[in-house]
């Protein structure tokens, strides 16, 4: 079985499969398999997350200080209510008396989310490496001879995604990963898309969270009320 295993080339597959013949896209055995789903999943990764959250635990309290000083000095030159600066917005700001000072936090901000965005993605880069591995692995087994991104498909029987089984792999190849980056080293555009991506799976998941705890307390909240006359 011949596998691509160049670092993440499934994020560019579902292409590769739209501009193949029909004929090659439908022999063997084909399966899915999404990339930021393993690597999110990994005990390594949920556990790398959590020891960058303790880490720079002083420092992210410390941002999130310096980001409400900002929101409040923004808001005044938002105008429009929308919660960004755009426009004749910013050039009100440009010209604040206070506008070193707003530039100040802004770059300190940056400079604690840079610190704790490298710890993370460092530890998504070192699980990634060991991804084609993992896939080739999990193929192999099952006798699969083309895996593709789920979202590049419009419909997937039962059971033709492999994701958990990939993790399963990757927790084997990768059961800790370090979150201090060495002197000099600069995260893969690969690793970075990777991260994006699990971002925002994360914020997804945290709104459907929220959603839902809204939903129970409403529905909380209208079984206790009294019933009319």
């Amino acid at each position: 079985m011949k596998l691509m295993t160049k670092m993440l080339a499934g994020v560019g597959l579902a292409a590769a499969v739209a501009a193949a013949p029909l004929s090659a896209q439908v022999q063997g055995k084909l399966a899915t398999a999404s990339i930021s789903r393993a690597v999110q999943n990994t005990s390594a990764l949920q556990t790398a997350f959590n020891q960058v959250n303790q880490t720079y635990s002083a420092q992210i309290q410390t941002a999130q200080q310096k980001q409400t000083e900002l929101s409040e000095l923004l808001k005044p030159f938002d105008a429009n209510g929308n919660g960004e600066i755009d426009g004749a917005e910013n050039n009100a700001l440009e010209g604040a008396p206070n506008f070193a000072n707003i530039q100040t936090l802004q770059r300190e901000i940056g400079s604690i989310n840079e610190q704790v965005t490298a710890a993370q993605v460092y530890a998504v880069e070192q699980i990634l490496i060991q991804y084609p591995a993992a896939l080739e692995e999990i193929a192999g087994q099952q006798q699969i001879t083309m895996v593709v991104d789920p979202a590049s498909l419009q419909f997937a029987a039962e059971g033709a995604d492999i994701t958990d089984q990939v993790t399963t792999s990757l927790n084997t190849k990768a059961p800790t990963v370090g979150i201090v980056p060495p002197n000099g080293w600069r995260p893969s555009p690969n690793s970075v898309q990777v991260f994006q991506d699990i971002q925002r799976r994360l914020i997804l998941r945290r709104l459907r969270e929220q959603q839902a705890q809204q939903q129970q307390q409403q529905e909380q909240g209208n079984g206790e009320a009294p019933a009319g006359r």
